[in-house]
Parts: structure tokens; sequence; C-alpha cells
């Protein structure tokens, strides 16, 4: 998966990054390497959500992608 993200210089030092695609999903860092560290794992808690099981009817079906 490729996701565009958005650097910002932050006004007290260090950068901060957006992800539009995500919306609330935004990290920090004090380098743009640390930035770029955060970046990796604030995506992946903000894609790593805790939902119920999907009921599904004789007409269903359940399907497991990669992303």
């Amino acid at each position: 998966m490729k996701l565009k993200v958005i650097v910002h210089e932050a006004e007290e030092g260090g950068y901060w990054a957006e992800v539009p695609a995500i919306p609330g999903c935004a990290t920090q860092g004090d380098s743009f390497e640390e930035l770029l560290a955060n970046l990796y794992d604030t995506v992946e808690g903000c894609i790593a959500v805790d939902v119920d099981d999907a009921t599904v009817n004789e007409n269903g079906q359940v399907l497991e992608i990669a992303v």
C-alpha cells in the first residue's frame, strides 16, 4: 500500500506529518529520520482498528485481503 504524506516543518523545530487518506492520522519527530520511523508506527496504529466480527447471512461472503 502506498500513501501520500504531507510533511511540515514545525515552528518549534523538527517536523510533523499528516496522512490525508486517513483522517486524524498525524505524527511528529525531532528529525526527519525520527518522523519517518514514527510515520510507520502511526499509520499501522491508525489502520489497525478493533472491530467486532461481522454477521454474514447465507448470501454473504467473508474475504480477507492484504493491503
